[in-house]
């Protein structure tokens, strides 16, 4: 059976950091690490993201992208003053969409600069945006981008409030916009949704929401290796295991790991 890991990072240390970044690991997360994982946990496919410590030198991610065509798929970081042909250079690489990892970091104005020009060649690529923000500003960033006809992929649940879960007045923003089909959502990092479990508390029943008001085919599963800054308690395969519990249905979990993301990202 295909199954796909939609979400995981790869870096070694010694590479170029991000001038402003929150954290460093003190260790090496290569792909041939990552390689004996997939093989314990039944992997098949993967999509690497970049780490927000490097920035937008995404050039060690295309590296490994390149070694292994058949099997990865890459999202990459980019200034919204990136050129066309660094773009295509991208994408023969096998990357198929841009993150906004926002975390701590101004909303950009997608009405100005050079981000509609961006947003353009997203579109025009067929490319997806990734998202990872907390639940309370997601409205600020998925509705411009919607309106603009980009597709979106939400990381780690919509990132509801720690202390309200599903009441997150952003979190029923994101439900809310299922009707428009361009609304994709990763389960996944549940750890970072809030400590002492309740991230975990808070994730079936948000997958239970997200897959009614989204449906259950604009949900994929990642998971999130190598865990950063909580790798002393979580592995692949609890996350794998975590996902029989937020979709109890086997056909509806073979559409996440598989079809859904196959889908999504290209293969």
């Amino acid at each position: 059976m295909t199954l796909v890991d939609t979400h995981v990072h790869v870096f070694v240390r010694g590479l170029k950091l991000a001038e402003v970044r929150r954290y460093v690991p003190e260790y090496d997360a290569t792909i041939d690490s990552y390689a004996g994982v997939m093989r314990a946990n039944g992997i098949t496919h993967a999509v690497l993201v970049q780490p927000s410590f490097l920035g937008t030198d995404n050039s060690y991610m295309c590296g490994v992208l390149r070694a292994h065509r058949d099997m990865l798929r890459g999202i990459a970081v980019v200034e919204s003053t990136v050129s066309e042909p660094e773009l295509d250079a991208l994408q023969a690489d096998g990357v198929v969409g841009i993150r906004l990892n926002l975390d701590g970091l101004p909303i950009p104005e997608f009405d100005s600069g050079n981000w509609p020009q961006l947003l353009a060649s997203v579109r025009r690529r067929g490319w997806q945006i990734e998202i990872h923000r907390e639940g309370r500003d997601l409205a600020r960033l998925i509705d411009p981008l919607v309106e603009a006809g980009i597709t979106l992929c939400i990381d780690h649940f919509g990132r509801p409030d720690d202390d309200l879960g599903i009441d997150d007045p952003g979190f029923r923003h994101l439900l809310r916009k299922g009707a428009s089909r361009l609304v994709w959502v990763k389960l996944s990092g549940a750890y970072r949704n809030g400590s002492d479990g309740r991230g975990f508390a808070t994730a079936p029943k948000a997958a239970a929401l997200l897959r009614e008001h989204l449906g259950g085919d604009r949900l994929v599963w990642g998971s999130d290796w190598p865990h950063t800054r909580h790798e002393h308690y979580i592995d692949v395969a609890r996350m794998r295991r975590e996902l029989d519990g937020w979709m109890p249905s086997a056909a509806e979990r073979e559409a996440v790991m598989g079809s859904n993301a196959l889908t999504l990202f290209k293969f």
